[in-house]
């Protein structure tokens, strides 16, 4: 296997198919309902060209960025994904390490299979930490606090999930909520047995709050010295609020079109929101980046960094924290050819006339 590796993304994710129960897989891979959105998160890549400068001298290729003061080598940040030891044994540990080797910001998500503190001491890095708004606001206090004191540097508050959306490959298979050890002794799980649909849903349905509002991003910013950055949204309208709120950064994201199906594609919807948002707060986005030339548009639509989620845990599945490891290098690699190629030798030269996109293919057509 060690010298016939991977060469892209997607072959990470065939390993990771069979390496994985299909239970498993289908979890990580899976979207809402029909999987539109699910589809079109990575098909609307495809849609945008690229428009290379020639002749540029680049042969030196500066892929290094920063965000909220941090800096990082290249603009591509771990996502925060759940249950990690679905994939590996290692967990969140095991990527944690892989994005440290790499130098790469990792969010753990609250829904972690490893414990805050676990993850804090496996190894030196940058870290955010993801937050859901419980309906019990003292458990999402406590891990606020948790975070802090093991030295995550921000919160990343997912505001789209005020309920679960419906993944019926989750519910075909009754998947099972993986425990989640941050929240021992702070909630009990004992009556999950349910008879239709997935125990996950059962899970969500009694954790999450429907009631959460803009009020709650002022109660999360009461309780914390730390900087929010706001994750789930789609819309210009929601970017103004967002900067209004307080937020130090907004990330255009639809959950890994987990939630809701014909939300628009996130790459569709960022430019929208760099617009409204006009430089006020850095803005990211996640969601169906499969290579560099993906970061390359993503950057020249306006987005200060990307999250990468299902690649990362593909690699996991596959080779440990060696394979979650080995994605990220690709990326990066790919990426600083991209630039290369596209006559780009820093972050700053990746402007918006490096891309033409659908919009402006109509436009020129006016």
């Amino acid at each position: 296997m060690e010298n016939n590796l991977p060469v892209n993304t997607r072959e990470y994710q065939e390993l990771a198919k069979k390496a994985l129960p299909k239970m498993h897989y289908d979890y990580i891979n899976g979207g809402a309902e029909d999987e539109h959105t699910l589809r079109d998160n990575i098909a609307a890549y495809g849609r945008i060209q690229l428009r290379p400068r020639v002749l540029v001298d680049v042969s030196n290729i500066n892929m290094s960025t920063s965000l909220l003061g941090y800096d990082m080598p290249s603009p591509i940040i771990v996502a925060p994904t759940g249950s990690h030891k679905l994939a590996n044994p290692e967990g969140e540990v095991a990527t944690a390490r892989a994005a440290a080797s790499c130098n790469s910001i990792m969010v753990l998500s609250f829904s972690s299979s490893c414990r805050i503190e676990e993850v804090a001491s496996s190894c030196n890095a940058i870290r955010f930490y993801q937050l859901y708004v419980f309906k019990k606001r003292d458990v999402s206090a406590t891990l606020v606090r948790r975070a802090e004191s093991h030295g995550f540097k921000a919160i990343v508050l997912t505001v789209d999930t005020p309920v679960l959306g419906r993944r019926e490959a989750d519910i075909r298979n009754k998947m099972v909520a993986p425990p989640n050890e941050n929240l021992e002794g702070l909630m009990s799980f004992d009556d999950l047995d349910t008879t239709d649909g997935s125990k996950l849903e059962k899970y969500a349905r009694d954790t999450l709050d429907p009631s959460l509002s803009w009020k709650d991003v002022e109660w999360l910013k009461s309780i914390t010295s730390l900087p929010i950055l706001l994750k789930g949204i789609v819309t210009a309208e929601d970017a103004r609020k967002a900067v209004e709120a307080g937020a130090a950064g907004v990330i255009v994201s639809n959950h890994g079109a987990r939630q809701l199906d014909y939300a628009p594609a996130t790459i569709s919807a960022l430019e929208e929101v760099v617009k409204a948002v006009a430089g006020a707060v850095p803005v990211l986005v996640d969601g169906g980046i499969r290579r560099g030339t993906d970061v390359l548009k993503a950057l020249a639509l306006g987005a200060r960094a990307v999250m990468v989620g299902r690649p990362v845990l593909f690699g996991l599945a596959a080779r440990g924290e060696a394979g979650a490891k080995h994605v990220i290098e690709m990326l990066n690699r790919e990426l600083e050819l991209a630039m290369a190629l596209c006559g780009c030798r820093s972050v700053g030269e990746i402007t918006r006339d490096r891309v033409r996109t659908e919009g402006d293919r109509i436009r020129a057509l006016l």
